[in-house]
């Protein structure tokens, strides 16, 4: 196995040296992207996954082509200290990532890359406010255990600081991150994550089902479904307090149309959107946890509204219901039909 601390990965110029914490399939493009432009990258990877890295490399196909990765710099551990970590781990894995690399990782900068807000809030158990750097991923992306991964559409990754803090310092960051992505450094980025996590509230309609936004969101029943969600969550946000702020591709007016518009008509215009983000098979993070016999994020997505809805004395029984199905599927992993689905949510 290939060491972080060899000849090859030991950086005596200026560059920075960052790891990858976690390849899946956000993960898996920053590491391959950063190597490719000749970057002092390592990547933090699953036991599993160290054999096919090393003798077949990372394999990345869909909106840039194809590109193989080889003489990547991996092992399941950090050995060496880096200037930056980027944690690409699902939520609930991100402190064990942490602790496990805790030792290599003093005065480093942090970038979450998760959906939610919880990650970034484990960051501050174990790292200064200041070096806490909060990430939106708009790029979408599937990953094909061990060591494939299909980029299925750009997006920008969008970087600041969930608790306010000054962003002068992320500026070397963002120019290294700005090799492998679209990057787009901005104030006030609480509001931008709740919007985030609306466009991934959806997401768990597939993983009930076991197929593709495709061909989830071709059925407009479906997608009025997906429509009664984000209408109860804008309801429990906007009681909460909660600001909505627009990300540089998607305008928080689009939500709002939709919390405003007649179901079925919006139902049409989130299956347009939706079935047309991808000409690979999109499958989001939840169905792709379920399809690895992982937990899914799903209590980081709409159990966040469930804990807004909480936290304020306020009902969410469409998001509890839709929590309580994919559960269901994590633990029998066996997927609704879709008539079985509608009856269960009660279209």
């Amino acid at each position: 196995m290939q060491s972080f601390n060899d000849s090859r990965f030991t950086i005596h110029d200026s560059r920075k040296k960052v790891a990858v914490i976690g390849t899946g399939a956000i993960g898996s493009l920053a590491l391959g992207y950063l190597k490719d432009k000749d970057e002092a990258v390592c990547g933090v990877i699953r036991p599993y996954q160290v054999e096919p890295f090393i003798r077949e490399g990372l394999i990345i196909e869909g909106v840039r082509g194809r590109k193989i990765i080889k003489d990547l710099s991996v092992a399941t551990k950090l050995k060496q200290e880096v200037d930056l970590a980027i944690f690409s781990t699902k939520t609930f894995d991100l402190e064990e990532a942490i602790r496990n690399n805790l030792d290599y990782l003093k005065g480093a900068y942090v970038l979450s890359t998760q959906n939610g807000v919880t990650a970034d809030h484990i960051l501050e158990h174990y790292f200064d406010k200041e070096k806490i750097i909060t990430g939106i991923v708009m790029f979408g992306a599937t990953f094909y255990p061990p060591n494939r991964v299909v980029h299925n559409f750009e997006g920008e990754l969008i970087l600041g600081n969930i608790f306010g803090q000054n962003l002068d310092n992320f500026k070397p960051i963002e120019e290294i991150l700005a090799k492998a992505f679209e990057v787009n450094l901005t104030e006030n980025i609480k509001g931008k994550k709740y919007l985030k996590l609306f466009l991934n509230l959806s997401n768990c309609i597939p993983a009930c089902l076991g197929k593709s936004m495709q061909e989830v969101f071709c059925d407009i029943e479906i997608c009025i479904v997906a429509i009664r969600l984000i209408k109860e969550a804008y309801q429990i946000a906007t009681k909460s307090g909660i600001n909505l702020e627009s990300l540089p591709t998607y305008p928080k007016e689009r939500i709002e149309g939709f919390v405003k518009m007649d179901e079925e008509k919006a139902a049409v215009l989130f299956s347009k959107i939706m079935t047309s983000l991808s000409k690979e098979p999109l499958y989001g993070s939840i169905l792709q946890s379920i399809n690895r016999k992982k937990p899914s994020e799903i209590d980081f997505i709409n159990g966040e509204i469930i804990r807004l809805a909480g936290v304020n004395n306020l009902e969410a029984a469409l998001n509890t219901r839709i929590i309580e199905l994919v559960h269901r599927v994590e633990e029998t992993r066996k997927f609704f039909t879709r008539e079985e689905f509608m009856q269960c949510i009660g279209g």
